[in-house]
């Protein structure tokens, strides 16, 4: 017995042994030995001598044929044609020899067709069982196989799925972060507008008061804080984008990749599923010869890998620059609200300076006030002493005018005289310094006046830089976000 589904080699495949040529060929002859006479059209033996030998061999008469022989001869005799001569009797085409033997030939090539025949139907019934058995077994692998298939794309296509789920996730928490990111910078512009309006207003302070002092300094270095977060927060907005972009093209590969290895398992299932009493089969004529396949295993498995790893990749990308993007709102969210804080601080204790300045001046003005109040008394005082001088003077003027009429010999330097002399040097002398006091006092009063301009100026600024840092500057900045917002919730 052969390996099953391996081609049998029979003997009926082979040509029959050819026989030994004791007659002649009958593509030769005009007619088969089953038609032994001449056909009755014989026109052309009429022109011809007669000659046996014209158109028939002279078989030889073997003596074992004796028999068979008489029985002949006596057929012939029997059967001769009434047209022919009887002299052909002696000349027929075989002998009883020949024509057992082709009996016997005929008898041989019966039993060995038929014999070749059972061969063949056993051989073809053999084969044909082998052939179905092998056709089943083949169809049985393909089956497998196409199970196997579709297993294997079940595998991929459930993690793809996965993986698919899982980059729609963080792509969604990486949008939210990002929205998030983006209300926080818009969340910065109020501050950095505050704190650019409070330096302006500061400008509008007035002489002394226009000073670079610490509210200035952090004012200042609050608008470079808020800056500096804006520029990281600009940055890593970029950086969302671009992610978000790479996230997508790679959930756009896991989606196109899902919907082929769908429509391949809704195939490869339905080619699992086929039998050969299914609906819908048909021939198709020359599809095996059409090679349409683009991969192998190998490369199939490998794309839809590559897919997943590459997904993967920007998952883990996409989750790190997530969480650089939170710790960044907290990071400056404390940092503005600390420089905030700062500059509030600086703010109170420059209000709280220039209060107290302020209230010191009003103190010293109300005192010069008095101070010029008391001089102007004073000026007043001495002005009326000088006056009443002026009339001790005149006194003691008009008493020695009238002493130089005396006549003759009266005029006498005498006591009286010497002392009314005196009298009028000492009044003269207490004018001239009350003069010179009335003069001095009015030159205090002049400072007076100018100290007190100077403190009403000085007391119109401090109000000014009052008014400017603790209603305008402080006032804008009760408005400054809270901490939720400058993380970016609403």
């Amino acid at each position: 017995m052969e390996p099953l589904g391996s081609t049998l080699t029979a003997t009926y495949a082979h040509p029959p042994p050819t026989p030994t040529s004791f007659l002649p060929a009958i593509s030769t002859l005009a007619s088969s030995y089953r038609n032994r006479f001449p056909h009755l059209n014989l026109t052309h033996s009429l022109s011809l001598p007669w000659r046996p030998s014209t158109y028939y061999k002279v078989a030889s008469d073997f003596p074992t044929l004796a028999p068979y022989s008489t029985r002949a001869q006596r057929l012939s005799e029997s059967a001769m044609l009434p047209f022919v001569s009887n002299r052909t009797t002696l000349f027929t085409r075989y002998t009883a020899d020949d024509w057992y033997r082709s009996n016997l030939t005929n008898f041989q090539e019966s039993n060995t067709s038929r014999h070749n025949s059972e061969r063949f139907r056993v051989d073809t019934s053999r084969l044909i069982q082998d052939k179905y058995q092998q056709t089943r077994k083949t169809q049985a692998e393909s089956t497998q196989n196409l199970g196997e298939r579709v297993n294997d794309i079940g595998f991929w296509k459930s993690e793809i799925t996965h993986e698919l789920d899982e980059m729609i996730g963080e792509t969604n928490a990486l949008t939210d972060v990002k929205k998030r990111l983006e209300r926080a910078l818009v969340e910065t512009e109020a501050p950095l507008q505050v704190a650019r309006e409070c330096l302006f207003h500061r400008e509008k302070r007035m002489g002394i008061d226009l000073v670079h002092d610490e509210v200035e300094k952090q004012l200042l270095t609050e608008v470079d804080v808020i800056l500096c977060c804006q520029e990281r927060m600009k940055l890593h907005l970029d950086k969302a984008i671009a992610q978000l972009a790479a996230n997508r093209a790679a959930q756009h590969e896991l989606e196109k990749d899902l919907s082929d290895k769908q429509a391949a398992y809704r195939i490869d299932d339905k080619c699992h599923h086929l039998r050969n009493t299914s609906e819908g089969v048909s021939f198709f004529r020359g599809v095996e010869k059409v090679d349409a396949t683009v991969s192998v295993p190998e490369s199939w498995a490998k794309f839809t890998d590559d897919n997943i790893l590459r997904s993967q990749c920007e998952r883990a990308a996409s989750a790190k620059l997530r969480d650089e993007i939170e710790n960044l709102l907290v990071v400056t969210a404390n940092e503005m609200w600390n420089q905030f804080n700062r500059v509030n601080m600086a703010f109170t204790n420059r209000i709280a300076e220039t209060a107290d300045a302020k209230n010191k001046i009003q103190v010293h003005l109300s005192k010069t006030l008095q101070e010029i109040f008391q001089t102007e008394r004073t000026i007043e005082s001495i002005k009326k002493a000088i006056k009443e001088k002026s009339a001790f003077l005149k006194v003691a003027q008009t008493r020695l005018d009238e002493r130089t009429r005396r006549p003759n010999i009266e005029l006498c330097r005498d006591i009286a005289q010497l002392r009314l002399v005196n009298e009028v040097y000492e009044v003269d002398d207490t004018i001239q310094t009350l003069q010179q006091r009335l003069r001095e006092a009015e030159d205090t009063l002049q400072f007076l006046v100018h100290t007190k301009a100077t403190l009403e100026h000085d007391l119109a600024v401090k109000a000014n830089t009052l008014y400017i840092d603790q209603e305008k500057c402080m006032g804008m900045r009760r408005s400054f976000p809270n901490t939720l917002r400058l993380v970016g919730y609403c």
